[in-house]
């Protein structure tokens, strides 16, 4: 039965080492209800502190992850896009221009 104990303390002291790092290293706006000093202080209990950090104090990482969405729903990068398209039609008219002025035959100013 001793052994028992043992391995049961060994396992609380380790999950207590492991919520209290973990407090530490996530971000603060992960951290829910209370802040972050407060929550050491909660994961200082062996099991239930851990058990509250985990259940209710953590946010989890695709919960606090940014939303994505579609490029054709994105007004930003739709305005972009027309930027671009303007800044391209731009180009191919300067070229234009250019490849007709190579085109002309060279003015002879010492008449």
């Amino acid at each position: 039965m001793p052994r028992v104990w043992l391995v049961l303390a060994v396992i609380a002291v380790a999950l207590t080492i492991f919520t209290i790092v973990d407090v530490i290293l996530t971000d603060r706006s992960r951290a829910r209800g209370v802040p972050k000093a407060v929550w050491v202080l909660i994961a200082v209990i062996p099991v239930v502190g851990a058990i509250l950090w985990f259940a209710v104090g953590r946010v989890p990482a695709q919960a606090a992850a940014p939303t994505y969405i579609a490029p054709d729903d994105d007004a930003a990068f739709l305005r972009d896009l027309a930027t671009k398209e303007d800044q391209d039609e731009r180009i191919r008219r300067l070229e234009k221009e250019l490849a007709d002025l190579d085109d002309d035959p060279p003015v002879d100013d010492q008449k």
